[in-house]
């Protein structure tokens, strides 16, 4: 007897390949760019302390994809995707933008609505709580901030989904030297995050790096380019310190393309897996300084130079093919991922930092990171500490597979998830629709550090290999077997 699933897997081969080939399908494009600067000074995310921005040292964006696949007038499927220079997609988000845009796009399936973010350490908070308790007057909260910036989002959306037009897509890969990994290794097989590399004991850098710019384009039918969404495998963080509004290397990319390819491109910035990456040297610094001066290049525009120089790579293979009948399917689930189990040791770790900072009110944000452990041990001991919901975006677009994850997700994950994909191009966004933290390989928690501890990591490294299996076979629901 055939199963009912195998049944909708054929007519969905047959179905894919009458409209791949057939040119059955229409790809519908819409785009929007929302500024989400904000105009007065505001706490920045992204450190273990409280910074207050003063001033924008440049602006901060959303950019808003609006897709449809169409068969006459029949919606074969959807999505936006929205990216955000934010340093994280806190939770309660996007179920903020999802209720908010309820009734204003129409025929549009709100759980099929993305967000995600660059990380750029240079953003607002969109969190109060105990850390941001002793703000002076006049400085705008998380709360306000969060209310601006949900606001903000659904208009993108609602833009971009009235906005939509017959188009082409193209993909493209070139290569751009920006994710460095940031996990120095020693003698004694401790790790540590930007740990010295100039130290006898010093052996290696912990991780891979991984050096692919993926880049989608799309043009209307009169080949005009619209939208480009480029995937970074690194978290945009060159000027995290600071304490002002800052876009981060994303700021002189777009400035970069918008002068080479019209002032109203859209940009759509997708952080690749890389939880241990760092767009910064570990090691030969002086080398790399001295070629930024004769260049006469600050440090975020020698990184905006290789990613255009890697974007106009793929664009000049792209436009070579484009894609007019690209048909879209877009797959959401809920994976259940197993906690990260707390040990005695880190029980024991955790509780003496917690104590340390209780009475401090300057360090709250430390003392709460290390009570989080300890509160998370006591649910394994009586048994409600459950599973950890995910929501995995799987889709397809031609030849091309994109997929989200919460995490900040170590960049041996992405390499395993690109490596089995059966799609032409695997595009992966990490840091989208929640906030799920570090997740560490198991390398990585043998070594230690900051990254990699338990403070740091909610999923470990069972939860990612799940995460891994999942998403393949997501990806080879959406290849079906010919």
């Amino acid at each position: 007897m055939i199963s009912p699933s195998h049944v909708r897997s054929a007519l969905f081969s047959l179905f894919w390949l009458g409209s791949s080939f057939g040119h059955a399908s229409q790809l519908h494009i819409g785009a929007a760019t929302v500024d989400i600067t904000p105009d007065r000074p505001v706490p920045l995310s992204g450190q273990m302390h409280t910074r207050i921005s003063e001033k924008p040292e440049t602006p901060i964006s959303i950019t808003a994809l609006a897709l449809e696949s169409r068969e006459g007038d029949t919606v074969l499927d959807q999505a936006i995707l929205i990216s955000c220079d934010l340093v994280a997609i806190r939770d309660g988000i996007t179920q903020k933008v999802r209720e908010k845009a309820q009734g204003k796009i129409p025929g549009f399936d709100l759980t099929k609505l993305v967000l995600n973010a660059t990380h750029t350490h240079t953003a607002p908070i969109t969190t109060d709580g105990e850390k941001y308790r002793f703000l002076r007057k006049g400085v705008m909260s998380g709360e306000e901030y969060t209310a601006f910036l949900t606001d903000r989002i659904v208009e993108a959306a609602v833009q971009s989904w009235a906005q939509r037009q017959p188009g082409k897509v193209g993909w493209g890969q070139g290569q751009a030297v920006v994710a460095q990994n940031r996990r120095a290794t020693y003698a004694d097989g401790t790790a540590k995050m930007y740990g010295k590399t100039n130290l006898p004991d010093f052996r290696g850098i912990e991780g891979y790096e991984d050096h692919h710019l993926d880049v989608l384009f799309f043009w209307d039918l009169q080949d005009h380019l619209l939208v480009t969404a480029v995937n970074v495998p690194c978290p945009s963080q060159v000027v995290e310190g600071l304490s002002v509004i800052h876009a981060d290397f994303w700021d002189p990319v777009r400035r970069q393309l918008r002068e080479r390819h019209g002032e109203k491109l859209h940009v759509l910035a997708w952080t690749g897996a890389g939880g241990d990456q760092v767009p910064r040297p570990m090691f030969d610094h002086a080398a790399e300084e001295r070629m930024r001066r004769l260049r006469g290049l600050t440090q975020l525009e020698e990184i905006a130079r290789r990613i255009v120089r890697g974007w106009e790579e793929a664009y000049e293979v792209a436009q070579l093919d484009p894609v007019t009948g690209a048909l879209l399917s877009h797959r959401v689930q809920t994976l259940d991922l197993p906690w990260r189990r707390v040990t005695e040791k880190e029980l024991a770790d955790a509780t003496a930092e917690a104590a340390k900072y209780r009475d401090n009110p300057q360090e709250q944000w430390r003392y709460l990171w290390n009570q989080s452990v300890v509160d998370r041990h006591e649910t394994e001991k009586k048994g409600t500490s459950g599973t950890y919901a995910m929501e995995l975006h799987a889709l397809r677009l031609g030849e091309v597979a994109i997929a989200t994850n919460p995490f900040e997700l170590f960049t041996d994950y992405g390499v395993q998830m690109k490596a089995r994909s059966p799609a032409v191009q695997t595009f992966l966004i990490q840091l989208a629709v929640n906030s799920g933290g570090y997740l560490p390989t198991p390398r990585a928690v043998a070594g230690g550090s900051y990254s990699a501890i338990i403070q740091s990591s909610r999923i470990g490294p069972e939860g990612g290999q799940v995460l891994v299996e999942r998403t393949v076979e997501a990806f080879n629901q959406l290849w079906p077997a010919k």
